[in-house]
């Protein structure tokens, strides 16, 4: 398969816009970065704890342990992309390895048998999950780069990653929402797991593969930032993740914005691996799961072009912070469950939706802006060496997320058991299920605000 792609000219109207068609197989890549991101954040520590009776802490080991793994390489994958853009002039090559790796690794991780016992389970779950983690990453972290390469208007970079939050929203919530129900439709609930694991591999690896078509091919193929690719050609493990970190030493915006990020990761990580518990054991339906996908997901689809808007307005990075300090509260308010569980959730749930467009979209459409304002001191191609940290603090994010929530249920008490199996949660545990899902994110939200504080680039930095 050839890996050629649309090169500059083609990307562009003679206004200097992007095209709707570039627009639309950017933003098609976010049913990759939405699945991968919803799907096993939400059921994965479910499917380990309450189908296989792996005990709870082991479960967020294996989980924590993956998205290690995913954070080593993704410095390296980084440095590599950059390679391939200097050496062919596209980073288009690992996104298609990734992207069709992808569904086959992941329809393995929810295929477990349950026979094998908890131990097995364990291991077979890390394994096949480290693999799908590693195809991501092959993905992900070149296409993270694109939005710097494919367009140098401050609006337009805006107007490009609001549309790809958008289709994100739209992705978390069709994982989300129709994961769980594909699961529940079957009355087995390893078969439910199975079917689940391989219609939502085939959708995430299907919106990758398309996304891929944007990433161009430079005209000339080498020379595009040989100054990036040094690393890269070195071939040691040592130079990739020295440019990496080089890129973070030397761009203070970079790393102002990577450390928010990161803390709003570990918040939005531990609210959605904590939504099934908060269903199960406090609101007393499966259904509830669904419902508060529907709530948090279907504003923020709308939302998305509102925060677009408000950044022309007033700035990204202020945008930003108001997006953040509307999510805190509304995760604040959602500890009430504690004392009246009920529907009322929902809207809480919803304003955190509102809030979360643009806590996704802004500080996407800032990366792009940290990234030129490098390239106007130090030269272009090392969108890859920022990228690759970007998303190994991401994935750091979700990954502690997961795990502070399964240190919490091991803490309190929580009961681990096999399908079919009833058991009672004591009141501590599920004390510390609505804590996860409420206190504890908006106090990260509240520190995060702190550190955006920081960033200092405006539009006039970057021109």
């Amino acid at each position: 398969m050839s890996t050629d792609a649309p090169d500059t000219a083609s990307t562009a109207t003679s206004a200097g816009r992007l095209r709707p068609g570039v627009l639309a197989r950017y933003a098609i890549g976010s049913l990759g970065t939405g699945g991968f991101s919803t799907l096993p954040g939400l059921v994965l520590t479910y499917y380990l704890t309450d189908s296989l009776g792996v005990a709870a802490i082991v479960a967020g080991l294996v989980i924590t342990l993956a998205k290690v793994w995913d954070v080593v390489i993704d410095p390296v994958i980084g440095a590599l992309s950059d390679h391939d853009l200097a050496q062919h002039g596209s980073r288009r090559r690992w996104m298609l390895v990734g992207g069709s790796l992808l569904p086959v690794f992941f329809a393995l991780t929810f295929a477990v048998p349950p026979a094998v016992g908890p131990v097995a389970a364990a291991i077979w779950a890390l394994v096949a999950f480290l693999l799908t983690a590693t195809a991501f990453s092959l993905f992900q972290v070149p296409y993270i780069a694109l939005p710097a390469e494919l367009t140098a208007g401050y609006d337009e970079r805006t107007r490009l990653l609001t549309w790809r939050v958008v289709v994100l929203t739209f992705a978390i919530l069709l994982f989300g929402a129709g994961g769980p129900a594909l699961r529940d439709a079957l009355s087995d609930p390893a078969m439910g797991y199975l079917v689940m694991g391989i219609a939502s591999g085939v959708v995430i690896g299907a919106g990758m593969i398309v996304a891929t078509s944007v990433a161009r091919r430079r005209p000339g193929g080498a020379g595009a930032g040989e100054g990036a690719a040094g690393a890269a050609r070195s071939g040691t493990i040592r130079a990739h993740y020295a440019a990496a970190f080089a890129a973070v030493r030397r761009s203070a915006p970079f790393r102002a914005l990577l450390t928010t990020y990161l803390l709003q990761a570990l918040a939005t990580g531990l609210m959605l691996a904590g939504a099934q518990y908060v269903a199960t054991w406090v609101l007393h339906s499966q259904a509830a799961v669904t419902l508060l996908f529907v709530a948090l997901i279907a504003p923020a689809i709308f939302a998305a072009p509102a925060w677009g808007a408000l950044a022309r307005r007033i700035g990204k990075e202020r945008s930003f912070a108001v997006a953040s300090a509307l999510f805190a509260l509304a995760a604040l308010s959602i500890l009430g469950l504690q004392w009246a569980p009920g529907d009322w959730v929902y809207l809480p749930v919803a304003i955190a939706g509102v809030a979360y467009a643009g806590m996704q979209s802004l500080p996407m459409a800032m990366l792009p802006d940290v990234i030129s304002h490098d390239e106007r001191a130090n030269g272009p191609g090392r969108a890859g060496s920022f990228s690759g940290m970007w998303t190994a603090g991401e994935t750091v994010g979700f990954a502690l997320g997961a795990g502070i929530l399964s240190l919490v249920l091991a803490m309190t008490g929580y009961v681990s058991s096999t399908a079919g199996t009833t058991v009672t949660q004591p009141a501590a545990a599920v004390t510390g299920i609505v804590v996860a899902f409420s206190v504890v994110p908006a106090a990260l939200i509240a520190v995060s605000l702190a550190t955006l504080a920081r960033y200092r680039l405006r539009r006039h930095d970057i021109g």
